[in-house]
């Protein structure tokens, strides 16, 4: 959602250090700090939906909202963006849609999409693909009304569990080593490094 302020103690919440903003106890999903305007779920999937829309309502100030596509079925989610586009609310809803709760497609779950649901509440509503160049092309739309972007995103690894999904998935990752050639090697030492250093980081605390 919206974010300013001391980035030093959002990046130490992550790291799940003491001085973060919320001791390291909240994690990424669960981020809560007045001071850094950002504000995480409670618990609840989705719950962010609500929570941001209501922080917006109550600043009136640009609001970004980050959803799943299952916690984006959740009827505080679609009851909160009722509501916000009764408001006129500047906020931008961001549905990263990777077509699986869990495990299970969303053919199974319904069969709807998310931009039928934003226009169906006299939002603008879009689906496209995770180019920055599509996203870009929709920033004429951001803030001046409430505007949710469905993003088809991929992953590797599942939400829960340590398998991977099926090949037939585009693997981003594999795609990017393939473009960047022998720098992506280069690359690869070089995350590894930085988690390693990280992690080592932790066990010194």
């Amino acid at each position: 959602m919206a974010f300013g302020g001391n980035k030093t103690k959002l990046i130490d919440e992550l790291l799940e250090k003491t001085s973060g903003c919320n001791n390291g106890m909240g994690g990424s999903a669960s981020i809560s700090s007045k001071k850094i305007k950002m504000y995480g779920h409670d618990g609840l999937m989705g719950s962010n939906g609500p929570i941001g829309v209501g922080a917006c309502f109550a600043t009136k100030k640009p609001t970004i909202i980050f959803l799943g596509d299952a916690a984006a079925e959740e009827d505080y989610v679609l009851g909160a963006l009722g509501w916000a586009s009764t408001k006129k609310l500047p906020i931008l809803i961001v549905v990263e849609d990777n077509n699986l709760s869990i495990l299970t497609e969303k053919k199974v779950r319904r069969n709807w999409e998310m931009p039928q649901v934003a226009k169906a509440f006299k939002m603008n509503g879009f689906d496209l693909d995770d180019n920055p160049k599509n996203i870009y092309k929709y920033s004429k739309y951001f803030f001046k009304r409430p505007c949710l972007l469905n993003i088809n995103t991929n992953r590797i690894y599942w939400h829960a569990g340590a398998g991977k999904d099926s090949e037939r998935t585009f693997d981003r990752y594999k795609f990017e080593k393939k473009k960047l050639g022998s720098a992506a090697k280069l690359i690869d030492l070089k995350t590894k490094k930085l988690i390693k250093d990280l992690w080592q980081k932790r066990l010194e605390k």
